[in-house]
């Protein structure tokens, strides 16, 4: 790939994605296989105005053998010195950029009783710093190749080939080519065009129907917007956390999701790629998991187990089925973008910015509206060509938002 569009993609990233503000830190989260890739974006982040640029090197193959080698109580341990930089980051909040390029089956192998154990006492722990800079600091998740998902994607091709078209796939949907900045300011912009649409309605209830056995229904809480591309911290400043990004979406009453819903793509499990499966719920929560392969029902079982609001819904998300990510005719095996092929739901954590006005409101009148909260987020998809999507209004209209898996507003 041209060093030109790389250094496109980058400044992309950190104006557009992160937009880090002068003197503000930057922290890179990627593997050590993309450091040909990641100095330009430290490069961008300083020429934006950076103090600090620090990088998190990780790397797929170590983390599996932790897994394999390393006692639960071991894994489990949180040194003081990982604690206080958690502790220093909710204070410095810095604009965080994640990089992914993993292999989509590289953990594919773990004990999921292990890593689920392992989860439940660190992520309780972990989560009391999420809380303390939630709307406070922009971020962005991107992604570029990584030769064992190329190959995933492309295994006609030699691996040279297979990341060439894998970045091609990437800066396409990620809208890079031409003016990058500008296609972003109009993406946005359209994105915004539509969730008004959708707000306007004043949204109750969404019935979702289609022939791979599909029917199912969620509320929205009257309090609750759609939202959809950049996002604004408390502070003021718009970022993009997903790139790319096609959705509207928001999070739903959680006690209200019933029905079953069917997955149209396979979803990545803690290193695990899951195929065939669906939900059904119940006042919530889900009550059975449909899986005919025995593996995946217990990957999908122990993380609906993972706490009490991993069993029920965070977020709604509408995406037409015409999208481009899905129109490049790939499966990406990467939930970054094949989220952004189609309409999807996530298990877990809610979004507190979806309420309206939620930067003048106070903690308790955020929680009074009581949004799931979950130690996890996990989309999984369910759009399909004839994906059928109705909204009940609260003022009692029912209006035809999907059909045939696109918008009909």
């Amino acid at each position: 790939m041209k060093e030109e569009i790389l250094k496109n993609y980058a400044k992309l990233i950190v104006k557009t994605g992160v937009n880090v503000q002068k003197n503000q830190d930057v922290v890179i989260s990627a593997s050590v296989e993309d450091a040909y890739f990641v100095k330009y974006v430290v490069e961008e982040a300083y020429l934006a105005g950076a103090r600090e640029v620090v990088v998190d090197w990780n790397y797929q193959p170590l983390a599996k053998l932790d897994y394999q080698y390393q006692t639960v109580e071991t894994l489990k341990e949180l040194p003081e010195w990982y604690l206080k930089k958690q502790e220093y980051r909710v204070e410095k909040l810095p604009a965080m950029i994640h990089i992914i390029s993993e292999d989509p089956d590289g953990l594919s192998g773990i004990d999921q009783s292990k890593v689920l154990e392992v989860q439940m006492a660190i992520g309780p722990v972990l989560m009391k710093y999420r809380e303390q800079k939630d709307n406070k600091f922009q971020w962005t998740i991107v992604g570029i190749p990584g030769e064992k998902w190329a190959k995933k994607i492309f295994p006609e091709l030699s691996t040279e080939k297979a990341m060439e078209a894998l970045w091609d796939a990437i800066l396409k949907v990620t809208r890079v080519y031409g003016n990058p900045i500008e296609n972003w300011n109009q993406h946005n912009a359209n994105l915004a065009q539509k969730t008004a649409k959708l707000n306007e309605l004043g949204i109750k209830t969404l019935n979702y129907h289609s022939k791979n056995g599909t029917n199912f229904t969620v509320d929205i809480h009257k309090e609750l917007n759609f939202l959809a591309g950049g996002e604004t911290t408390l502070s003021g400043v718009f970022y993009n956390p997903n790139m790319p990004t096609e959705e509207c979406f928001t999070s739903p009453i959680k006690t209200s999701a019933n029905g079953v819903v069917m997955a149209t793509k396979p979803l990545s499990v803690r290193g695990v790629l899951v195929h065939d499966f669906g939900f059904k719920f119940e006042n919530g929560k889900v009550v059975e998991v449909i899986c005919d392969n025995a593996e995946y029902k217990d990957v999908l079982t122990k993380l609906i187990s993972t706490d009490e609001g991993a069993a029920m819904l965070g977020e709604v998300a509408l995406v037409p089925f015409d999208s481009p990510v899905n129109q490049t005719n790939l499966l990406f095996y990467n939930t970054l973008y094949d989220e952004n092929a189609c309409c999807h739901l996530a298990l877990g954590r809610a979004f507190t910015e979806c309420i309206k006005n939620y930067q003048k409101k106070s903690e308790e009148e955020i929680k009074a509206i009581d949004l799931n909260t979950s130690m996890i987020h996990v989309d999984f998809m369910i759009g399909s060509d004839d994906l059928s999507i109705e909204a009940i209004t609260y003022d009692g209209k029912t209006v035809q938002i999907f059909k045939d898996g696109t918008w009909a507003i």
